[in-house]
């Protein structure tokens, strides 16, 4: 536990002057977020603030992993490489969106123009299933653990396909909750320390000081995305944190406590789900103001700051009851 707490800290002090330097070279380049037209108006004053500052989570991530976590633990490849993975696809629907933002004035039209949905989960899916093969057939993973009861439940087979789901789930829920100031960076962050004790139960040093990396990077990058935000992460820490995420959860055997731990993400999906089907059933009513959930909370007349320090709350009890639940 003591390498683990030192590399979250030796990873945030790397990371922290990496993300100034990105930054500004994001900025000198122009590279900022559009946002939509149809949210909150306070939202409008964001407009140009630099986007895709995922990298500066999955570079210095990459760097302290491959120097001090890799050595004799090539089982936390499957997680890196599944960042930087998934920070590709982000990578590459942040940039598809800047570009056609430009050339089609996207940005006044209230548009967000990243790669076309469809081609975006059939890569999300293609991510996933390549870390599932090597969940499944390189570490023999295939059970699933509950709470209190000491012995696990296999999958089998159909471990493959559950798998597949939680990954691709993990990776859209954070990318949905990334909306305000610091809310994704600062659950994420609580979610994968989480992991990081529950991985610590099992003897999983290697993934423990992942996680712990991935939390101090995390708390960087917030540094600088906190309200008002200098540097958005983009898709390209969204997907890279909950997918990675996810693969955690599966490597520890309790991704079934992953909806507790994350429940931040679960509550931003399903509002995002709710809405759309209550919209279709009733031809046009709504149940929330506006989706994801933290932009209805705002409408209702809480300040940005209210809501992601009072969702960073639950996420704290969340990641609490979760190692609870675990230690059972």
């Amino acid at each position: 536990m003591v390498v683990a707490l030192t590399s979250g800290v030796a990873t945030f002090l790397l990371a922290l002057p990496f993300g100034s330097f990105l930054r500004k070279y994001l900025k000198a380049h122009g590279i900022g977020e559009q946002i939509r037209i149809d949210g909150p108006i306070s939202h409008q004053l964001k407009t140009g603030t630099p986007t895709m500052g995922g990298i500066a989570i999955i570079v210095p991530v990459a760097i302290m992993t491959i120097l001090f976590n890799l050595r004799n633990h090539e089982s936390v490849l499957l997680p890196l490489g599944t960042m930087v993975a998934f920070g590709f696809l982000g990578a590459m629907d942040d940039w598809t969106g800047l570009k056609r933002a430009r050339r089609r004035r996207a940005a006044a039209a209230g548009e967000k123009s990243g790669l076309i949905a469809r081609y975006k989960f059939a890569w999300l899916t293609v991510v996933a299933i390549g870390a599932t093969a090597v969940l499944y057939f390189v570490f023999r993973l295939e059970s699933f653990a509950i709470p209190s009861i000491p012995t696990k439940f296999s999958l089998g087979i159909w471990y493959l396909p559950a798998s597949v789901f939680v990954i691709i789930a993990s990776a859209n829920a954070v990318n949905l909750t990334d909306g305000l100031d610091g809310l994704a960076g600062s659950t994420s962050a609580m979610a994968f320390a989480a992991y990081g004790i529950i991985a610590l139960l099992q003897g999983q040093l290697y993934l423990v000081a992942f996680c712990f990396t991935m939390t101090g990077a995390t708390m960087a990058f917030l540094w600088y995305n906190a309200y008002p935000a200098q540097l958005f992460m983009g898709d390209t820490g969204s997907l890279a944190l909950g997918g990675t995420l996810g693969v955690v959860a599966m490597m520890t055997g309790q991704w079934l406590l992953l909806p507790i731990v994350g429940v931040v993400f679960v509550a931003e999906t399903l509002s995002v789900i709710l809405q759309v089907w209550y919209f279709k059933l009733t031809k046009g009513k709504r149940i929330f103001k506006m989706t994801p959930l933290h932009h209805h909370f705002e409408l209702l007349g809480w300040s940005e700051v209210h809501v992601v320090q009072r969702f960073w709350l639950v996420g704290i009890l969340a990641a609490m009851l979760g190692i609870a639940l675990a230690l059972l």
